[in-house]
């Protein structure tokens, strides 16, 4: 009894320093590519493991990035307290998790089809190389975006077998999303990211100008959601989705400012989550109804 509520607090831990429930972010966007590629609901096979292959890829990313960055994390005060840096866990555990995650989306990739497989690797170099890229270059959110707009194409393929213009444009989509946001989260650290010549758009550029990077990227991101809609064919109910995340981009930027990031978590973690399921469910009931 013990060794087995010991296994189930260390995989607990294990969950909660990669935020698996963060899931939600990309998990949506996969699905909107199958139902796009599908015109509909997909076979429970591919339903089944590409959510297999979207959850192990994110864990691999988020595990992979609590063992790249441990040393600079144990010296950030808003990161010293993560598990690995505290000692909750150690870097063997969580690396156990990530070769785990690998092997699984290897597995889910072989079991969609033979372009998923043949595609797996470039995906794992994309989302696992993305932590050392701050080291380099302030294009990292860029980056990180592009390893989230995987997942729409992602689930193009796994439909489909094919890569297309289509699954481009919903990468561009989630890619200008999510590197809009990490822009403004990175904010919060300038000053460590200036003294320990890390690499960000605000080190780079200044936190007003990040803001601008910002705001000018969910404007691409918006523009870019409606002409899905438009070379899609989708109906009102997609454009009533469309407006709404509009008015939650807006709001997003309205919570925070370069001079007040107090609410930057709210904007970060429930807005975004949000966005991902609003987008997914007004392309579904578009094509329905």
């Amino acid at each position: 009894m013990h060794l087995t509520y010991s296994m189930y607090h260390k995989l607990r831990l294990l969950l909660d320093s990669i935020r698996f429930e963060h899931t939600v972010f990309a998990l949506p966007f996969a699905y909107l590519g199958m139902v796009l590629a599908a015109e509909g609901l997909p076979s429970w096979h591919q339903f089944i493991w590409v959510t297999v292959a979207m959850a192990s890829a994110r864990t691999l990313a988020m595990s992979s990035n609590r063992i790249i960055d441990s040393n600079i994390d144990a010296k950030n005060p808003r990161t010293k307290l993560r598990h690995i840096p505290d000692g909750t866990i150690r870097k063997s555990e969580m690396t156990v998790m990530a070769i785990g995650s690998l092997v699984m989306f290897f597995v889910a990739a072989y079991m969609l089809n033979e372009l998923a497989f043949l595609l797996a690797p470039i995906a794992v170099v994309v989302v696992v190389g993305y932590s050392y890229t701050k080291r380099f270059t302030w294009a990292s959110h860029l980056i990180l975006g592009f390893a989230d707009g995987i997942a729409p194409a992602g689930g193009w393929i796994a439909v489909t077998g094919t890569l297309s213009w289509e699954s481009v444009l919903m990468a561009f989509l989630v890619t200008t999303w999510i590197a809009g946001f990490d822009i403004l989260y990175a904010c919060q650290d300038y000053d460590f990211d200036v003294e320990n010549s890390l690499h960000s758009i605000p080190q780079r550029f200044g936190i007003d100008a990040a803001f601008r990077w910002s705001s000018s990227l969910h404007i691409v991101t918006s523009l870019t959601l409606l002409s899905l809609g438009i070379l899609f064919e989708l109906g009102f109910i997609y454009y009533i989705g469309w407006f709404v995340v509009s008015v939650l981009l807006v709001y997003e930027h309205r919570l925070v400012s370069p001079k007040d990031l107090s609410k930057l978590n709210m904007a970060f973690f429930n807005i975004n989550g949000y966005i991902a399921v609003i987008v997914f469910v007004a392309t579904l009931v578009s094509i329905y109804v």
